[in-house]
């Protein structure tokens, strides 16, 4: 991959990145497709995923004609996360409703990364590494999809096309690459054709830019170079990002008729600053030649945000998330927070979210409303066995009493992949039976040491197949449980939420 727009380069031909006359008003001019008869914002707003809308007037828009709509995915990791599904719910409601989705990688954007949100400068990625994270987030967003579109039973057209680089998904969601048309952009025309276009003042005041903004150490031009070179402030770099995005926008307007543009609360400000870029582009006297609608992020009651920058992601990639932490994470939230998820985070009609919710207050213990968006969107993000395995693997893991009977009935063969997610520990026979438990589950990695383990002990915090260890023992045979593949397993737990089914050769 070559260096995004940052390095000073000749183009083959200055015109070829020059952007020609609007495209998009000519294609309104003579648009004779019906429009959806439902009313997509009222659908949003039911699921309480409209932040902000830029104007009223989108309402009437998008039920005046079909519509095409994109949203920006940040490659700054090698996977997306529980947050990202919020605008790409998003666009796969409105690919239901008869608009035309695009999902935008930002492979040339990825390299500066989004300032927005953030209160540091994001590490610079390597060439190669911003390569392998966008190659790893196209296979997911493929994925998800035609997951999607496997659960509405629809049969979109797919295939190649398009753009130079596009590819057409799940629900007729078409999947772009910024690089593919900012790579060939020289700063020259990009000065020429973004940079004329935009107002200083509007620039520093987005929110993304002044909470940035490091007040010098003196009233001096000195003073100012002594704040920035201490790590304060914001670079040129982060600066910019705001007129690439908008120079994405601009570039779907021209070049697919993209009008709307979607993404987090955060992202009010780019957005904006698109809408008034193709305003000011094109010399367009109407008032909204584009439109602009945010999400709230993702946060749970207690007001913790999830996602990269707040350190606890939950991955949709089940090497970095494990299937059963995938799944207990729907399956532990909190009554406070469960009716949003399911209405933001799943499929089901808010009908049907209703319906379940009324189940779920009157047996609150049996967590119905918990399992139903456990089972939904581990189903729509891993698959189906990805919700039976983590299913049996939570009725053994974190049941109560007795689970000799539950252990015997497991498919133990069928979880041992989970070895690498540390559910399942192989041993040979030797390495527990006869051996104190202390030694037993320092061995299996619940404790980092022997002396943890006996503090454990002493305190109450050892137990074996769920039965609390009072004091230091042996594993016997006659604590092991035999299973249909061969072989036995036991389960150790160590403290309160170390836990391990060890399964023996």
């Amino acid at each position: 991959m070559a260096a995004p727009l940052v390095v000073l380069r000749s183009a083959p031909r200055r015109t070829s990145t020059r952007i020609s006359r609007n495209a998009c008003s000519i294609a309104r001019s003579y648009s004779t497709t019906p429009g959806p008869e439902k009313d997509l914002i009222s659908e949003l707003e039911s699921r309480n995923l409209v932040s902000h809308l830029t104007s009223r007037s989108l309402r009437t828009h998008l039920l005046s004609s079909p519509r095409t709509v994109y949203s920006g995915v940040d490659p700054s990791a090698s996977s997306l996360h529980v947050g990202n599904l919020l605008p790409l719910l998003t666009l796969a409601h409105f690919a239901r409703y008869g608009h035309r989705p695009i999902v935008l990688v930002g492979g040339a954007t990825g390299s500066i990364g989004d300032p927005s949100g953030r209160s540091t400068e994001r590490n610079a990625l390597d060439e190669q590494t911003l390569e392998d994270n966008v190659r790893g987030i196209k296979f997911q967003l493929r994925s998800f999809f035609e997951n999607v579109q496997r659960y509405y039973g629809t049969d979109r057209e797919r295939g190649e096309g398009g753009e130079a680089g596009e590819v057409q998904v799940g629900m007729g969601v078409r999947m772009m690459n910024n690089y593919e048309w900012i790579k060939d952009v020289t700063l020259l025309d990009f000065l020429g054709t973004v940079g004329r276009h935009a107002r200083l003042t509007t620039m520093l005041s987005r929110e993304s830019v002044a909470s940035r903004l490091t007040p010098p150490c003196a009233s001096t031009s000195e003073g100012s170079i002594r704040s920035a070179s201490s790590g304060g402030g914001m670079s040129y770099t982060e600066f910019s990002y705001q007129l690439l995005q908008a120079f994405d926008f601009l570039h779907l307007h021209k070049t697919t008729c993209c009008t709307i543009q979607l993404g987090g609360s955060d992202q009010l400000g780019n957005i904006t600053a698109g809408i008034d870029l193709i305003r000011r582009t094109w010399g367009l006297t109407e008032t909204e030649p584009a439109y602009g609608l945010t999400l709230p992020l993702l946060t749970a009651s207690s007001g913790e945000k999830f996602g990269k920058s707040a350190g606890n992601a939950i991955w949709l990639d089940p090497l970095r998330t494990p299937d059963l932490d995938f799944y207990q994470f729907f399956l532990r939230s909190t009554d406070a927070d469960v009716e949003k998820y399911l209405l933001a985070l799943t499929l089901l009609e808010p009908e049907k979210v209703l319906a379940v919710m009324q189940e779920h207050r009157q047996h609150p213990k049996r967590r119905v409303a918990q399992r139903v968006l456990a089972d939904h969107i581990t189903e729509l993000i891993r698959g189906r066995e990805s919700v039976e395995r983590s299913r049996r693997l939570s009725q053994v893991l974190f049941a109560q009493g007795d689970v000799r009977d539950a252990l015997a009935r497991l498919d133990i063969e069928a979880i041992a992949g989970d070895e690498g997610e540390g559910v399942v520990k192989k041993l040979n026979r030797h390495q527990v039976v006869g051996l104190d438990l202390t030694k037993v589950v320092t061995v299996a990695g619940l404790v980092k040491s022997r002396g943890e383990a006996k503090r454990l002990l002493a305190n109450g915090g050892l137990y074996l197949n769920n039965e609390p260890i009072k004091s230091e023992r042996g594993v016997a045979e006659d604590d092991l449980v035999a299973v249909q593949a061969g072989g036995a397993v036991c389960l150790v737990k160590a403290g309160k939420g170390a836990v391990r089914i060890l399964y023996l050769t």
